[in-house]
């Protein structure tokens, strides 16, 4: 595999700084220009032989189409459902993302969020700037001796089992990569999925969005779950049904919610933002100074290995292109 010729990248997402200072440290020539359409996208990629992004761009079968020279997508983050991987795949374009990089803001804002359920606290701020003092109505529950259900046991699962374990939470979880040996070193009691529903006093979800998970959790398995369960999808919209799910909390049979990851980005759904058993929250994960920084770093850094002959990391359709 020889190492790619990349003379040029755009950068069509907010990125930190450093991403841009690595790129042109190693001689390439990088523009920046965000908030394109669709249309000014598939204009203004020609000529570049990479482009980096963050979510907000969604790089298209039609942006692709329209590269001349594309040879890399890079993701400055972990998802890549933003990407048309199989028309890059076409095209033998890289689609490169950066795992690791924002892995401890995620999973720190997934423990923030258990123990916001847990104590109402969103909802008892905005109680009291609407000039109440409802301590009564915000009775809460301690994690600890409570049942955490963690569907992925990745980087993200991982680190909130180890966090969470620290409140005295007991941590189950499931993964069809990750076994049952590799989970016990973390504390973790893997079992399948239809043994985990009813155990769990919370379930939080860390997957990709692929067709084996859409609507993973949804009505059927609310259904199996123990009444009082509070879930949580930091993850990717549509892993949790959104209808199924409102449709539980109404019911009761779920009793909180909190949701950083919606089905349509910016969610349209108020009827479940404005349950006053969810906590809405927009897509703020990977969103801590740290974890931009560090993920603009790496996808910088991978690119420029890559260029200068020192392996190909984080391309997640490298097993189908011809390199």
């Amino acid at each position: 595999m020889s190492p790619p010729s990349i003379k040029k990248i755009l950068i069509s997402d907010s990125v930190a700084p450093e991403c841009k200072e690595v790129l042109e440290k190693a001689g390439i020539v990088v523009d920046m220009k965000t908030d394109m359409t669709k249309e000014e996208l598939c204009e203004k990629i020609k000529g570049y032989d990479g482009l980096i992004v963050r979510s907000a761009t969604k790089v298209t079968a039609d942006v692709i189409g329209a590269s001349d020279c594309l040879k890399i997508v890079g993701r400055a983050g972990t998802g890549v459902d933003n990407v048309d991987i199989p028309s890059a795949t076409k095209k033998n374009i890289v689609v490169m993302n950066t795992p690791g990089g924002n892995t401890l803001s995620a999973a720190e804002h997934t423990c923030f969020l258990i123990g916001s359920l847990a104590r109402q606290i969103p909802q008892a701020h905005m109680s009291m700037r609407e000039g109440r003092w409802d301590r009564k109505k915000f009775m809460g529950n301690e994690l600890y001796g409570k049942t955490l259900g963690i569907i992925g046991l990745g980087r993200i699962g991982k680190e909130v089992a180890l966090r969470m374990q620290a409140f005295g939470m007991t941590t189950i979880g499931y993964d069809p990569i990750i076994d049952a040996k590799t989970a016990s070193e973390f504390n973790v009691e893997w079992m399948d999925l239809e043994q985990l529903w009813p155990k769990c006093d919370y379930i939080t979800v860390h997957v990709p969005l692929i067709p084996q998970t859409q609507n993973l959790m949804n009505e059927a398995v609310f259904g199996k779950c123990k009444q009082g369960l509070k879930v949580l999808n930091v993850s990717r919209g549509g892993i949790i049904s959104e209808a199924d799910l409102l449709k539980a909390l109404e019911a009761g049979t779920i009793a909180g919610a909190a949701i950083d990851t919606w089905e349509q980005e910016p969610t349209t759904n108020t009827a479940l933002v404005q349950h006053p058993n969810v906590i809405a929250v927009p897509h703020l994960g990977a969103n801590t100074r740290e974890g931009q920084r560090r993920c603009a770093i790496e996808i910088a850094e991978q690119i420029v290995d890559w260029v200068n002959g020192k392996g190909l990391v984080g391309a997640v359709n490298a097993r189908d292109l011809k390199l």
